[in-house]
């Protein structure tokens, strides 16, 4: 039982990190700190796309899926939790593409927010002088 609830935590948490992987870029627009959180997800993310590797989490799911009885996923947690079910199987690429387009549109964002402050701030000061 504790085992099983401990599965669907880390389900839950899965699905929380690949929301930051999505929208983490645009909360360092407010939070600076969080780009370097997001940069290790994202390059996680594209790792996993372009490797076959297998997420630590994933691994975790099914340690605890096994402890509380119950089959390990017969695939990745976007394969099952995901592909197939918040969009077709068809369009996986174009998700990928277009998950890839906003993370990159958060970070263009990011660098002219950023260079619009600093610009601003350095008016400010010379100004005060």
């Amino acid at each position: 039982m504790v085992a099983r609830a401990f599965a669907e935590l880390v389900m839950v948490a899965h699905f929380g990190v690949l929301l930051f992987l999505v929208v983490g870029g645009f909360l360092a627009w407010h939070r600076p700190r969080v780009l370097y959180w997001h940069l290790a997800m994202a390059t996680w993310g594209l790792l996993v796309v372009l490797f076959p590797i297998a997420c630590p989490l994933t691994w975790l799911e099914n340690g605890f899926r096994t402890a509380s009885g119950q089959p390990p996923l017969a695939s990745g947690f976007i394969d099952t939790y995901i592909d197939g079910v918040l969009y077709p199987d068809s369009a996986a690429g174009l998700v990928q593409v277009l998950v890839a387009l906003v993370v990159i549109t958060s970070w263009v964002g990011y660098y002219l927010k950023r260079r619009t402050g600093h610009t601003a701030s350095a008016r400010t000061s010379e100004t005060c002088r």
